[in-house]
């Protein structure tokens, strides 16, 4: 019984941390006004045929608060990176000089910054029902521990301790939530 318990216990927080993961991942790309790398995570340039991250074909840095520099290795993929940024919906501007790409990250509007937190929102409550699904999941496969002999009280207790994590992860989210929100509206 307390093997089961334990099982059941652990894919549910295993589950609930990958939550946190992707969530990590989803804010990664609202921006928040100030320049960072992060902001082309994931942004897929065609090289030589394969669909590439374009982190995996060029340095980008960031030299000051307000411009992203993409320096790709090999200067034949200059177009195709200018292109997927543009094409990637963020907002951005790539200015190609031959040798790289200058992005110049324009201010947010305070309407702007209205609707990024109505984004981040949207991506803490998607979180919090993709926890309270594996909390349901864990708790249905408690309950089917009735058919093993195991004890109401014993089921009861890890019900209880099944919310006990479903309480710890959803206050994580609104940590970061109240974190993201913060970094968005400050100017």
């Amino acid at each position: 019984m307390l093997e089961e318990s334990k099982l059941i216990l652990d894919d549910a927080e295993e589950g609930m941390k990958e939550s946190l993961k992707h969530l990590d991942k989803e804010f990664i790309k609202i921006r928040t006004g100030k320049a960072s790398p992060k902001m082309l995570l994931g942004v897929m340039a065609d090289f030589y045929g394969v669909q590439t991250p374009i982190e995996q074909m060029a340095n980008i840095s960031t030299p000051d608060a307000r411009q992203i520099m993409v320096q790709p290795w090999d200067k034949s993929t200059l177009q195709a990176i200018e292109k997927a940024i543009m094409n990637a919906n963020l907002g951005l501007n790539p200015m190609n000089d031959g040798e790289l790409l200058r992005i110049n990250v324009p201010p947010l509007t305070e309407e702007r910054r209205l609707n990024l937190v109505k984004q981040a929102k949207a991506q803490a409550e998607d979180t919090k029902v993709g926890i309270r699904n594996i909390r349901r999941s864990a708790n249905e496969m408690a309950k089917a521990l009735k058919d093993d002999d195991i004890s109401e009280d014993a089921i009861a207790n890890l019900e209880m301790d099944i919310q006990a994590i479903t309480d710890k992860y959803t206050k994580l989210v609104d940590e970061i939530f109240v974190e993201k929100e913060k970094d968005i509206t400050t100017i």
